[in-house]
């Protein structure tokens, strides 16, 4: 009789307290590669914050940044992506020179969050003679997919190295993996570009014995060619931890900024559901640096002013700077037990 009553009394604050706002929705997020860093930082979305937000979050491989705003921006349940930086400026760039599709496709996204900087790799054969970027204006290079960032930053940083664009005989866009086989195969492939936050898992799960096949390129701010490419993207260190079976030492590459984007959604229940979301990032933010990829510790929460164009969405902002607010004027908590569902669902409970 008593588990019947009690059965009855959640399903009224249910349907009391709006069933809607405490079933999971079901939400994608948009990445890159499966393979990739921005398919880790989803994952670890999905895993770490999204279930406290009552999201189900499916991650999903994609070609890349200039894809995921596409698909952000047209695709049913897609409610986030991660977007490279350089990308979405050229959106901003075109809308602003007049182009409706452009001005259509950007004007009604917002950003969440200015994830980390993504470092560019660029593989060539062990035995090439090419060991800086600036040395790759002659040879075939694969830049990676058409609508990945890897294939804009690729193009943008030649064009903006060896003042042309890169001859169609020595371009290719195919997918990383079988780039790589043409690389050290047919040698149809000089270049192998791969832009992902380091650890790469395309790179950091290669095999020692990969060091007699490949090697990176190193960047070099002080060259005269980089002068231009540093106005737009910076130089970042790969870390010979990040690849001990390729790397002796660190070096020097050339790296662009990655953003967590929504859309300006005005619905009740989908800004509700962002809210959450935005207070679970924060709350769970500790959990993410520990137990994420390593590209979470270079994360942080202060939501920096941004570019011209560039534009917060409001319900988020203002969440994670309530959160970042309290979190520091509270005390540390003494650990204690977990909150139980029913507990939170009667508001027992933060």
């Amino acid at each position: 009789m008593v588990g019947k009553f009690r059965s009855n009394l959640m399903a009224a604050v249910l349907c009391l307290h709006g069933g809607a706002a405490v079933a999971a929705a079901d939400y994608k997020i948009v990445t890159a590669n499966e393979k990739g860093t921005y398919f880790a930082i989803g994952a670890d979305l999905a895993k770490f914050v999204a279930p406290d937000a009552t999201i189900s979050l499916e991650v999903l491989p994609t070609a890349g940044s200039a894809a995921n705003i596409k698909h952000l921006r047209y695709d049913p349940g897609v409610k986030f992506a991660i977007v490279q930086a350089d990308v979405y400026q050229a959106f901003i760039d075109r809308a602003a020179t007049g182009s409706k599709e452009a001005s259509t496709i950007i004007r009604p996204l917002r950003v969440i969050l200015p994830l980390y900087n993504t470092e560019i790799h660029y593989i060539v054969r062990a035995d090439s003679p090419m060991n800086y970027l600036h040395d790759i204006k002659d040879a075939k290079i694969n830049g990676g997919e058409l609508g990945s960032g890897a294939a804009l930053i690729t193009h943008t940083l030649y064009r903006m190295m060896f003042k042309g664009p890169i001859p169609e005989a020595q371009d290719s866009f195919l997918p990383n993996q079988e780039a790589l086989v043409k690389l050290i195969g047919d040698k149809t492939v000089d270049v192998v570009v791969v832009a992902a936050g380091q650890p790469a898992p395309l790179i950091a799960n290669m095999k020692p014995e990969a060091q007699k096949f490949i090697k990176l390129l190193k960047f070099d701010p002080e060259h005269a060619s980089s002068k231009l490419p540093l106005t737009v993207y910076s130089h970042s260190i790969v870390l010979a931890s990040s690849y001990p079976n390729l790397l002796k030492e660190d070096f020097t590459t050339i790296s662009v900024g990655a953003f967590l984007v929504t859309y300006d959604y005005n619905l009740e229940n989908t800004v509700s559901h962002l809210v959450r979301f935005a207070r679970a990032l924060c709350q769970n933010f500790p959990i993410l640096q520990a137990q994420g990829h390593p590209k979470w510790k270079e994360v942080n929460l202060s939501l920096p002013t941004l570019g011209p164009g560039w534009i917060y969405y409001p319900p988020t902002t203002k969440e994670i700077r309530a959160c970042l607010a309290q979190t520091k004027a509270k005390p540390p908590a003494k650990s204690g037990r977990k909150c139980s569902a029913e507990e939170r669902i009667l508001g027992f409970c933060n």
